[in-house]
C-alpha cells in the first residue's frame, strides 16, 4: 500500500511518498534528477548500518555522516559536528542533505540544512513511525537547549519526504508504540474515525493509520504554516510531555511523554469544564491498550511545572495548553492556573 500526498509549504509544494521500499525505488531517482553537487546522508549510529551506508552508495557523489542515537544528543554541540562533517564531505550550496532516521535525526539534519551556508536543499527520509506520521511533515527543525526542548530552530521545507514503511520492520517495539502516541494525538485533534478504529482494532492496518494521521497534520500545516493559529493544535499533550522529557533528562522517550501528556491534557480539560466527563478515561484507556504510559514516578508535579517555564508555546509568562472540548474539537487555553496543573499532575503520579 502506498500513499502519495503533498504539502503546500512556505516556499514550495513538496511530495510526500509513503510506501514500502521508498529508499530504493524513489529517493535515489529523485536525487539524481536534482543534479546536486553532493548528496550527504545524515543519520545515527543505529540506522547507519541498517540503511545509511546502502543509501549513500546509491546516491550520486553520496556521503554519510553519523551522530549518536538519542534525544540527549540533539544539542548545539552535535550541530557543530554536523557542520564539520558537511565541510569534510565537500558540501557546498549546491548540495542536498538527506535526513535519514527518526525525529531526532530529522530535526538536527533539517536544522543543519536550514543553516549551513545560509541554507541548502533537504530531503526528509523518516524511518520511525513517529517521524513518518509527525516530525518529518511540516518543516519544523531544531535542537534542544538545557533549559528546554526545541528552543533553537527554524522552518525548513524539504524538497520531498520519502517515508519507507519497510523500515518499520527493524523498528524496536517500544519505538513503534511511541509513534502510535502521535497517531492517537492526530486522531484526538482531527479524526474521530481514526480514534474509533484504533480503539476497536489496535494499531492495524498500520499503513491506513499512517495515512490518516499524516493527513491530519498536513491539513493543519497547510492552513497555518508558521503556527500562528490552528497548527498549534498539534501540540496537544506536548506542553506536559516536553516538560517530562526535560525534567527526566530525556529518560522518557518523546512518544511515551506525549502519551502521558495527552492524558494530563484530557484531565485538565475536564477540570476546566471544557469537555464532558468520560473523555479523560477514554483517552487513558486507548493509551493503556497500546502499551503506553499513563502514570509517572520519579518526578514531582512541581519539577514538571518548573520545566514548563521555558516552553516556547507560553506567551507573556502565561501557561498555555492545547485542550479538548471533544474528540476532534481542540482548543488553546492561555493563563491556566498553576494550581489546576499541579493537581492534574499529582493525580497521575505513582507513589514510589
Amino acid at each position: 500500500m502506498a500513499a502519495h500526498l503533498s504539502i503546500e509549504g512556505l516556499e514550495h509544494t513538496y511530495p510526500v511518498m509513503i510506501a514500502p521500499e521508498a529508499l530504493i525505488a524513489g529517493l535515489p531517482e529523485f536525487v539524481a534528477k536534482g543534479k546536486f553537487s553532493r548528496a550527504i546522508v545524515i543519520t545515527n549510529e543505529t540506522i547507519a548500518p541498517l540503511y545509511g551506508q546502502a543509501l549513500a552508495e546509491r546516491l550520486p557523489d553520496g556521503g554519510l555522516i553519523t551522530v549518536p542515537d538519542g534525544e540527549q544528543y540533539k544539542t548545539l554541540d552535535t550541530m557543530r559536528t554536523l557542520y564539520d562533517g558537511l565541510l569534510a564531505n565537500g558540501a557546498d550550496r549546491g548540495s542536498v542533505v538527506i535526513a535519514l532516521g527518526g525525529g531526532v535525526v530529522g530535526d538536527m539534519a533539517g536544522f543543519a540544512a536550514a543553516s549551513f551556508m545560509r541554507g541548502i536543499a533537504l530531503v526528509q527520509a523518516p524511518t520511525s513511525l513517529l517521524a513518518i506520521v509527525d516530525s518529518s511533515l511540516g518543516g519544523k527543525v531544531g535542537v534542544d537547549l538545557p533549559q528546554g526542548k526545541n528552543l533553537v530552530g527554524a522552518f525548513k521545507d524539504p524538497l520531498a519526504v520519502f517515508a519507507d514503511t519497510s523500515t518499520l520492520a527493524t523498528l524496536p517495539e517500544v519505538e513503534f508504540r511511541c509513534g502510535l502516541a502521535e497517531a492517537v494525538k492526530s486522531a484526538l485533534i482531527g479524526d474521530p474515525e481514526l480514534l474509533e478504529h484504533i480503539e476497536a482494532n489496535g494499531p492495524q492496518p498500520v499503513e491506513w493509520i499512517i495515512e490518516r494521521a499524516a493527513s491530519v497534520k498536513i491539513d493543519l500545516v497547510q492552513r497555518d504554516r508558521l503556527e500562528g493559529g490552528p497548527r498549534a493544535f498539534l501540540n496537544l499533550g506536548h506542553t506536559f510531555g516536553h516538560a517530562v522529557e526535560q525534567a527526566s533528562h530525556y529518560a522518557w522517550r518523546h512518544g511515551e511523554a506525549v502519551a502521558l501528556g495527552t492524558v494530563a491534557a484530557a484531565r485538565l480539560s475536564e477540570t476546566l469544564d471544557l469537555c464532558g466527563p468520560g473523555l479523560a478515561e477514554r483517552v487513558e484507556n486507548v493509551f493503556r491498550m497500546l502499551g503506553l504510559p499513563v502514570r509517572y514516578s520519579g518526578l514531582t508535579p512541581e519539577q514538571i511545572w518548573g520545566a514548563m517555564s521555558h516552553d516556547k508555546k507560553w506567551h507573556g509568562g502565561a501557561a498555555t495548553f492545547v485542550l479538548l472540548e471533544d474528540v476532534g474539537s481542540p482548543v488553546v487555553r492561555r493563563g491556566v492556573a498553576q494550581t489546576d496543573v499541579i493537581d492534574v499532575l499529582a493525580g497521575l503520579r505513582e507513589d514510589t
